[in-house]
């Protein structure tokens, strides 16, 4: 069987400074599905293959709490915090198992407000089911990092005063309840975030929050992340990887 090649060889294993971009993956539903607007699925067979691209490469998965923790010790060049944005029933039937075959961590960001429902903000669909109350809890039992993604995915920057509040503070007082851990990490709906945002999540107490493109942001409650899809074969990966590094800015005090 031809496979394509890797882009990066383990003679250049990646080696990020001190203030380089942390690499931050960003997943949703892990699951077969024919159809895929918003290109948020991706295969068990695909993670699969995308993790052992990781390990081919001695690079770790981890939460990003843990990534976070390795930078502010001038370590951690070989880690990769792997993110599951919404919290789809799907990551306990077939994104742990493989998480937990390789040893490696993950953070799964949560909507509070939608536990057990269904992801309708995708007006094209697919319907998806989201994990109940039990099925976060048995996440968190397993070591997954449980985070924030608001209360009901909504794009925050549009929010009034009140419902941003209730969006990050009640969002974050649920999960603690929920799961009897503290909740570090907010994940912002949609990726969009400006400053007025960034304010209220960091009033809310949390450590540190995830975007997509964060433009002029920067800083802990504005990370970066790389968008991993089902295309993502061991090739693109590489590339990918290559071109987040270039196209993003360092990020400040990380």
């Amino acid at each position: 069987m031809v496979t394509a090649p890797d882009c990066i060889g383990t003679a250049s294993r990646p080696a990020a400074p001190p203030g380089a971009v942390p690499w931050v993956a960003m997943y949703h539903s892990v699951d077969t599905c024919s159809s895929d607007p918003y290109r948020v699925t991706v295969t068990p067979e695909r993670l699969e293959h995308q993790l052992a691209w990781l390990d081919r490469h001695g690079l770790r998965g981890v939460t990003v709490r843990e990534l976070l923790a390795a930078r502010a010790r001038g370590e951690g060049r070989n880690l990769v915090a792997l993110t599951f944005d919404d919290g789809y029933a799907d990551f306990l039937t077939h994104a742990l198992p493989a998480l937990r075959r390789r040893r490696f961590g993950a953070t799964l960001f949560v909507l509070p407000g939608r536990l057990g429902g269904l992801n309708s903000w995708d007006p094209l669909g697919p319907r998806k089911p989201l994990l109940t109350a039990d099925g976060v809890r048995a996440a968190a039992a397993e070591g997954v990092e449980i985070g924030s993604h608001g209360l009901t995915h909504i794009d925050l920057t549009r929010a009034d005063d009140v419902t941003l509040k209730s969006e990050t503070a009640d969002s974050a007082a649920l999960l603690r309840e929920l799961t009897g851990s503290p909740v570090d990490g907010f994940c912002y709906p949609y990726g969009t975030v400006d400053s007025r945002v960034v304010a209220a999540v960091r009033d809310a107490g949390y450590g540190y929050a995830c975007a997509i493109d964060p433009g002029a942001l920067s800083g802990p409650h504005a990370l970066p992340r790389l968008h991993v899809g089902q295309n993502d074969t061991a090739w693109r990966l590489g590339l990918k990887y290559r071109l987040h590094r270039l196209r993003r800015r360092p990020v400040r005090g990380v």
